[in-house]
């Protein structure tokens, strides 16, 4: 890769990740008791969502046996 020599025009960026300052920020400011209980209700809702959508799709996760032995005892009988 071609590197050039002549020296970078603003040279200050280049030095501001070592610069420091003296200033310091202000502290954050704390959340109210409505925050808080937002926060925790927006956590429950989201956490009931996935509870529940796990409830009404496990029936159609769990394989039915019982389906296909009465399926395959009925096709016997026939022949």
């Amino acid at each position: 890769m071609y590197r050039r020599r002549e020296p970078v025009p603003f040279a200050f960026v280049a030095e501001a990740d070592r610069f420091r300052s003296n200033v310091t920020p202000p502290p954050p400011e704390r959340a109210s008791m409505s925050q808080i209980a937002g926060r925790w209700l927006l956590g429950l809702t989201i956490v009931a969502a996935l509870v529940g959508s796990l409830v009404v799709g496990m029936p159609s996760l769990s394989i039915d046996h019982s389906t296909s032995q009465t399926q395959q005892s009925q096709a016997s009988q026939r022949h």
